[in-house]
């Protein structure tokens, strides 16, 4: 096809597409965002449009909990500065944003004309039939259903599909999310029959590409979404069995802290009371509602309706309407779960948007557990918000608008990683409290002393500095929580007090990504001036010339110990060598796939305790590159006592090493195989040779500085 048949064919596309869509002509459109309201727009907006700055700015301004008042004005400013700088990528990053905002908002109408204006500049760019593209029109359609256009909205997502299935793998979990929207279309039009096979395949592709399918919360929502539409046709058999699977993959996970687990157990109860079984529906109503109110509270549409539930249930069960519902779930009718657990008219869990939410664990209680249980983070957020946060304002009300509060640095509740085994040492009830140089001068030694004095005691837990129970790595300068500088915080961790400037790559180099993710784990329960936020998202940017050449580094590692020095040292018979080079090479392969999913993204590879968890937890997210490594590196693991020591001992058989051997040789180049593609995907390079070492030449050459430091000998 010529060149102008292709421009006329893409015309025509647009055509098509946008005469979809009512509420008037692009052209208009353009003239209602304020871009050429005046002159001094264009003055005012940078040369140069920064898409993560951008991105960066949005993410701070969701932090601070102010999208409500500040996220529309940002997006309209950034769609002006993006299109003056004549940056249509930046600009197809912004709409893509504006029309998620906007859908969560309920400013639908506001909507038509981004979702216009998003197909018109892909079209522009050439990206149809890319992954770009399948990613707007998912958006498109997903704006399109929440503003019930269904005849569009179905009609992109079957063009998002078509597209998908030609550029995503067949276990991408975006294919999962897709079937799933599609699903919900379908029901939320009465095509109960069609959303159920939708969801069927989102299960089958979920439950293929899960690293462990039996923990893994997103096949626990997708188990849940189907046993609600199971319920809609009257399937109460099937129902029960998936809305009850999905309870074992939260038990089997130690996922009950998930935002999505109130989601679970109110499915669970919706689907017995629909088998009359009300007694039971009762009790998981309870726990879900004690679920939603630890992590959203009680004045929220989602607790109010999942209360109503609860009450009708206890009704048919026979039980006062006036009893003691502390403990609590959903029932004959379905609230929308708040973000980050977007839920819909049913009660089905939204996966267009990101599904996990570490930050937003939640705990359930019975009267029959022993003890309180509860993960760190969520135990501080509640120390925070019911005992530090009332002292604040009771004894320090001219601060209580400047001081930081939050949970960041060494301990495994920071990463989200405790459980009962993590009870046993500097476990307990803590926050930390982050002041400006100035600030910490004028009431920082007065404040440590208050935050000392608050109750050691909170829901069944005891501080450990109170109970002299701290271990030494905890006191002293060492101390995990009280009150901190901003700067001496971050440099009792990393030594620095503020992030290396972009042109001192030797200082980044220094900083190992363990240290890294403890400067940067955690959460941030509160930060009106955003000065501590800044300074830890700023460790957490990490420039692209230092990522560039610690994947460089990683790809050399992987190729020297994986590729090069195992088959020589299983032939020796050196086992104690073979052993050491496979931990090399599966250090540096979990550490590329943080690298390559971008810590700004995802954060750090911690240290080695907690690395798998680490990477399991990325592997099992929507949208993660190289999300099957972790897989093949614990099949590595395991074989390795075979293939280095022949298996004697070792629970293999004693089948000696050849076959382990054989195995992981394959495995390494698989994963060798499967990082050159992801390279050549991402425009790092543009050679197919597999031996990792010869792959970083074409990756250093995207290193714009000429620091001896990022470059290899």
């Amino acid at each position: 096809m010529g060149d102008d048949a292709r421009d006329d064919a893409k015309d025509a596309l647009a055509e098509q597409l946008l005469a979809a869509f009512a509420g008037g002509d692009p052209d208009d459109a353009d003239d209602d965002d304020g871009a050429g309201e005046d002159a001094t727009d264009a003055e005012r907006s940078p040369a140069t449009f920064d898409t993560q700055e951008f991105l960066k700015g949005l993410d701070a301004i969701f932090e601070a909990h102010d999208a409500a008042s500040k996220a529309g004005p940002y997006l309209q400013q950034a769609m002006v500065d993006a299109e003056n700088a004549g940056d249509d990528a930046g600009l197809l990053t912004v709409l893509n944003e504006t029309m998620g905002f906007y859908r969560s908002q309920g400013r639908h109408e506001e909507n038509q004309w981004i979702v216009q204006r998003a197909i018109e500049l892909a079209l522009r760019m050439g990206l149809e039939g890319s992954e770009a593209w399948a990613t707007t029109l998912i958006n498109c359609a997903t704006a399109m259903r929440a503003a019930k256009h269904y005849d569009q909205a179905e009609d992109l997502y079957k063009q998002a599909l078509a597209c998908a299935e030609k550029n995503f793998d067949p276990k991408d979990r975006r294919l999962a999310a897709l079937h799933n929207n599609l699903s919900m279309l379908y029901s939320e039009t009465d095509r109960i029959h069609q959303a159920e096979l939708e969801l069927r395949e989102a299960v089958r592709v979920i439950e293929s590409s899960s690293v462990n399918p039996d923990a893994d919360v997103d096949v626990a929502s997708s188990h849940t979404n189907l046993a609600l539409v199971l319920l809609q046709e009257g399937k109460l058999e099937g129902a029960d069995r998936h809305a009850s699977k999905a309870l074992e993959i939260y038990a089997t996970g130690h996922l009950e802290h998930s935002a999505h687990y109130a989601s679970a157990l109110a499915g669970l109860a919706q689907v017995r009371y629909a088998e009359q079984r009300y007694a039971d529906a009762v009790e998981y109503y309870r726990r879900s509602l004690a679920v939603i109110e630890e992590c959203y509270g009680r004045d929220t549409d989602y607790y109010r309706i999942t209360k109503s539930n609860l009450d009708q249930a206890e009704a048919k069960a026979g039980k006062p309407s006036g009893a003691d519902t502390t403990d609590t779930g959903v029932a004959t009718k379905s609230a929308d779960a708040p973000e980050p657990s977007d839920a819909t008219e049913n009660g089905r869990s939204d996966d267009d948007s990101e599904n996990a939410a570490d930050s937003a664990s939640a705990v359930t209680q019975t009267a029959a557990t022993a003890s309180p249980s509860i993960c760190g983070l969520k135990l501080a957020r509640a120390y925070w918000e019911e005992i530090g946060k009332p002292m604040i304002r009771a004894k320090y009300p001219e601060y209580a608008g400047r001081i930081a509060a939050g949970l960041v640095g060494h301990g495994s509740e920071c990463y989200g990683f405790d459980d009962e085994y993590s009870r046993d040492h500097d476990f307990g009830p803590r926050f930390c409290l982050w002041l400006t140089d100035e600030d910490y001068a004028a009431i920082g030694e007065r404040l440590q002393a208050d935050y000392e004095a608050l109750p050691a005691d909170f829901r069944g837990f005891t501080r450990a500095d109170a109970a002299d129970a701290a271990t030494p790595r905890a006191q002293g300068a060492f101390r995990r929580d009280g009150v901190f500088r901003i700067g001496d915080f971050f440099e009792s961790i990393t030594g620095y007090a503020a992030a290396p400037a972009v042109d001192a790559p030797h200082e980044w180099m220094l900083l190992d990504e363990a240290t890294l993710a403890a400067a940067t784990n955690g959460e941030v329960f509160a930060d009106p001036l955003g000065a501590f936020s800044k300074a830890r998202q700023a460790f957490k940017d990490m420039p692209d010339d230092v990522r560039y050449a610690l994947v460089s580094k990683r790809l050399g590692m992987i190729a020297q110990a994986g590729q090069y020095n195992l088959a020589r040292s299983l032939k020796r018979g050196d086992g104690d060598a073979a052993w050491m080079s496979i931990h090399e090479f599966v250090d540096a392969c979990s550490s590329l796939v943080f690298l390559i999913n971008k810590p700004l993204i995802v954060g750090y590879a911690p240290y080695y305790k907690w690395r798998f968890a680490a990477l399991r937890r990325l592997s099992g997210r929507m949208f993660t590159l190289l999300p099957d490594v972790c897989e093949r590196l614990e099949t590595v693991m395991r074989l390795s006592s075979a293939a280095c020591y022949g298996g004697a001992g070792f629970g293999e058989g004693g089948k000696g090493s050849a076959p382990a051997a054989e195995r992981i040789e394959s495995i390494v180049e698989s994963i060798a195989r499967d990082v050159v593609k992801e390279l050549r995907r991402e425009g790092l390079t543009t050679s197919d040779e597999t031996f990792l070492e010869w792959q970083r030449p074409y990756v250093e050459e995207h290193i714009g500085s000429d620091a001896p430091c990022l470059h290899s000998l």
